[in-house]
């Protein structure tokens, strides 16, 4: 479902903001331990910073914050790599929805159709745990069945849902939505205190390494 256009460019503006909101108080007050977790002692090598969101179709909660990290993504600065990940902690039908998400990028569809499977999975009630109504669902879109199909049931696919759920594994993802910063630090809306400061301290964090990557 698309949204009205007013709808939309308030969650651009939105986007535009919790960017810019960090230099406020609230992000150099970020804490370990209580903001975020720290998950390793050295960032990931390379003058990058990498930025992984762990999410599900599946979660209501992703589903709530999509609509704010779509263009927060947008508006990152240079140097910054933002990844999805879906998960499935074993479930088989999140394994539907993680190869479908996989499928969907190696078609180049994933950033136009990701609010709209949200939308169909929890407004909408489709029910893509089906890989029927997936597949019908997914041409409706405008996306080829075929080629959907082929990459979907690909072992390419499946391995890639496999090393997303061991990066979880790694990092100690044991909810999502689950964001990972440079390798190095978790946090999520709930252990940041709502969707708004999560990205509060996320800019926070993705500055600081920023900043030390140059000097290092």
């Amino acid at each position: 479902m698309l949204l009205p256009h007013s709808r939309r460019r308030f969650l651009a503006c939105t986007g535009a903001l919790l960017w810019a909101g960090s230099m406020t108080d609230k992000l150099q007050a970020a804490t370990a331990g209580q903001d975020y977790q720290i998950v390793a002692q050295a960032p990931l090598p390379g003058s990058s910073v990498e930025v992984l969101e762990f999410f599900s179709y599946a979660c209501p909660h992703c589903a709530h914050l999509a609509p704010l990290l779509e263009p927060w993504s947008r508006k990152l600065p240079a140097g910054v790599i933002y990844r999805r990940v879906p998960v499935t902690f074993g479930h088989s039908q999140w394994s539907v929805l993680a190869r479908a998400y996989y499928a969907l990028e190696a078609l180049h569809e994933a950033n136009r159709l990701q609010e709209k499977v949200f939308t169909a999975l929890h407004e909408q009630q489709i029910n893509l745990f089906s890989e029927d109504d997936l597949f019908d669902w997914v041409q409706k879109q405008g996306v080829d069945r075929n080629k959907f199909i082929a990459l979907y049931r690909s072992f390419a696919i499946q391995s890639k849902v496999q090393q997303g759920d061991q990066q979880a594994m790694s990092y100690g993802v044991d909810g999502v939505p689950t964001v990972i910063v440079d390798g190095m630090y978790a946090t999520s809306p709930s252990q940041a205190g709502s969707n708004a400061a999560l990205f509060t301290v996320l800019n926070e964090l993705i500055t600081r390494e920023l900043t030390l990557k140059k000097h290092r």
